[in-house]
C-alpha cells in the first residue's frame, strides 16, 4: 500500500467518525415525552374530555361553543319590566380517566391495580393555541392558567369536572372584543389541558388532552 493510499484511508475514517459523533445531538433531540414515561407503576388514560357553555352547564360536547356574553332574562330594578341582562359565565370541562398498568399487578389480580397503584390528581394547566400560529396570550388567545383538582383514579373509571374557560378570560382581550359582533366574529382555538398527580407512593404522573373551543357571541338560549 502506498503512502498516499494510507493517508487517504486514514482521513476518510476520521471524517466518518466525526460525522457520526456530530449526529448524536440531532438524534437525541428527537425524543418525546409520553404518558408512560416516569417511575410510577401506572399511567393515566383520558377516555374522554368534553366542555359545556356556562349558559347551559349540563350540556356537554366534544367541541365547546364558548359564549363571550349571554343575555339572561331578568327584571329591570327601576321599572319592574322584563328585560335582558348581559351576563358572563365561565365554561366547564368534564374529563373521564382510567388507569393503565406498566407491569402486572398482584399475583391474584395481575391485570388490576392495587391501592398503591392508584393515582391522585391534584392540579391541571390549561393553555390555548390557534391553528394559524397566532398564539400571543391576551392578544390572540386567552391567558393560560392553573387550577386545583382532587380525585383519585383507581380500579374503575373516574369522572371529574373542571374550569375550561375562566370568567376573567371573557372580561379581557381578546374575548371581550367579540361581544356584540365587535372585532372578529369568532376565535377558534385548541385548549390543551395537562393533568398532574402522583401515585400513592408519591411518584409523579401527568397526562395531556386537547379539546376544540370556538369563542363567539353565540345566540342566547331561550
Amino acid at each position: 500500500m502506498t503512502t498516499w493510499t494510507r493517508w487517504f484511508q486514514t482521513k476518510r475514517s476520521a471524517a466518518a467518525t466525526m460525522a457520526a459523533v456530530g449526529l448524536l445531538p440531532l438524534m437525541a433531540s428527537c425524543t418525546t415525552t409520553r404518558t408512560t414515561d416516569g417511575t410510577a407503576s401506572t399511567y393515566l388514560i383520558i377516555n374522554s374530555m368534553e366542555g359545556s357553555s356556562g349558559a347551559t352547564p349540563t350540556q356537554f360536547s366534544s367541541v365547546l361553543a364558548s359564549d363571550v356574553v349571554t343575555n339572561v332574562k331578568g327584571t329591570d330594578p327601576v321599572t319592574g319590566a322584563s328585560t335582558l341582562i348581559p351576563t358572563v359565565f365561565e365554561d366547564g370541562g368534564q374529563v373521564t380517566f382510567s388507569l393503565g398498568m406498566k407491569d402486572p399487578g398482584s399475583s391474584d389480580s395481575p391485570t388490576k391495580p392495587t391501592s398503591a397503584n392508584f393515582i391522585t390528581i391534584t392540579r391541571y394547566h390549561v393553555e390555548y393555541t390557534r391553528a394559524d400560529g397566532r398564539n400571543t396570550p391576551g392578544v390572540d388567545v386567552p391567558f393560560a392558567f392553573d387550577g386545583g383538582m382532587s380525585i383519585t383514579v383507581g380500579g374503575s373509571n373516574a369522572t371529574v369536572g373542571f374550569v375550561l374557560v375562566r370568567l376573567q378570560a371573557k372580561e379581557e382581550a381578546p374575548l371581550r372584543a367579540l361581544r356584540g359582533g365587535g372585532g372578529a366574529a369568532v376565535i377558534s382555538a385548541i385548549a390543551k389541558v395537562t393533568f398532574f398527580g402522583t401515585d400513592q407512593t408519591g411518584r409523579p404522573v401527568s397526562v395531556t388532552g386537547n379539546i376544540s373551543v370556538n369563542f363567539a357571541d353565540w345566540g342566547d338560549p331561550s
